[in-house]
């Protein structure tokens, strides 16, 4: 069975949907947009984690009309510290300050938990009539003119586009044949939210410590979600300590400013890579989110990256549509990926950079970082161009990320 030509993205995570809604508030109801995930069978959903939604990012959720139906949950960050120490130290001494708006009521950022924005991108997309359907792409061969998308039922859907938006281990990139260059960083992420007895009052920690960030990011009410880099092995080990070891581990980095300090979930270990796609487009096919790249955590601008990506290819697709030109042919695709390559490849640059310099045990090194840190931080005017770089409003930023509906 096939349908009319439209738009059909693989991947019904949170740049999947998003792109989705935009591509239904710039196209109009009648254009076809499709997201197939075998995820969007299981609702609601129960990721544990939490993230950083920049504010362009947070503008595109208002623009696609999600924020308001989220934004009560959220918790704006509205300043941020990052402190430089060996674990054993008895104090951990101050070296940077972020005021958290980027301009007068407008926070740098907000912690989102994951599950209650997936349900409410889901939720939205329903409601705009996006065609969702549990399911699998199994296959897809581009042709003349289009793209025919098999999925594992066995439907043929004749698109225009493919869309793999499937996570950093992404099928339809590997089916596509596109290479990744990267590597990985011998170390993983453990990822716990805590509570605490005292209140956070919005404000962000980064402790680097020579094992890598430990970052305390706050959550409504009197919680945290803890993103903590170690080495991989001693990740591994830490997380499967049992509750009264793991409490004296995360006592150790967290310390007692915020009061008694206790774990509300299972602490989690993902491993650390970066690649990027050797190619964000292929024959009538675009990358978009982890499949295109995936970055370290420490500036925690994963997932922001993925919706700059959304915000970029719908702009370019509902821009080349209302022109008449097929969305899916090579020059508008070329035009997406001239958008956002470089804008990846330097963040790309940016994160391991800081990696490397501040995930060791190097004496002259945290020497040299101190002193920078400290100079960044009598210097408003580079703190002010840090801070709107890493809330997504530097550069050629798309309609979306400003607010604005396509």
């Amino acid at each position: 069975m096939s349908i009319q030509r439209g738009i059909v993205i693989g991947g019904g995570a949170f740049a999947g949907l998003a792109l989705a809604l935009a591509l239904r508030q710039g196209l109009g109801p009648d254009f076809p947009v499709i997201v197939v995930d075998p995820a969007l069978g299981t609702r609601p959903s129960r990721d544990p984690r939490a993230t950083a939604i920049v504010a362009a990012c947070r503008r595109l959720f208002e623009a696609i009309g999600v924020w308001d139906q989220v934004a009560s949950g959220t918790q704006p960050i509205l300043d941020m510290v990052v402190t430089d120490s060996k674990l054993e130290d008895a104090t951990r001494p101050v070296f940077l300050t972020f005021s958290g708006h980027i301009e007068p009521g407008e926070p740098f950022a907000h912690m989102v938990e994951n599950k209650h924005l997936i349900d409410v991108l889901v939720q939205r997309a329903e409601a705009e009539g996006v065609d969702l359907r549990p399911l699998a792409v199994s296959d897809f061969s581009a042709k003349s003119g289009g793209i025919d998308v098999t999925l594992s039922d066995g439907n043929i859907i004749e698109a225009s586009l493919l869309v793999a938006a499937d996570g950093a281990r992404s099928k339809l990139r590997e089916r596509a044949g596109i290479a990744t260059n990267g590597w990985d960083y011998d170390q993983s992420g453990i990822v716990v939210t805590v509570g605490h007895e005292r209140d956070h009052h919005g404000r962000a920690e980064e402790h680097f410590l020579p094992a890598g960030p430990f970052a305390i990011l706050p959550l409504s009410g009197k919680r945290s979600s803890l993103v903590w880099t170690e080495k991989r092995s001693e990740a591994a080990r830490i997380v499967a300590l049992g509750e009264e070891d793991f409490h004296n581990e995360l006592e150790r980095r967290f310390g007692l400013h915020l009061g008694e300090v206790r774990a509300l979930d299972k602490p989690r270990a993902f491993p650390l890579v970066y690649f990027v796609a050797r190619s964000f487009i292929g024959e009538r096919l675009a990358l978009i989110g982890d499949a295109a790249h995936v970055i370290h955590p420490i500036a925690g601008q994963g997932l922001n990256m993925g919706l700059k990506d959304v915000a970029a290819l719908a702009e370019v697709l509902v821009d080349a549509a209302r022109l008449g030109i097929d969305p899916g042919q090579a020059d508008v695709l070329e035009r997406y990926q001239r958008w956002r390559r470089f804008d990846t490849m330097a963040m790309g640059l940016a994160t391991n950079s800081l990696n490397f310099l501040f995930s060791n045990k190097s004496t002259l090194l945290r020497t040299v970082r101190d002193i920078g840190l400290g100079l960044v931080d009598r210097a408003p005017p580079l703190k002010d161009m840090f801070i709107r770089q890493a809330a997504g409003l530097a550069g050629e930023v798309p309609r979306l990320l400003k607010g604005e509906a396509l």
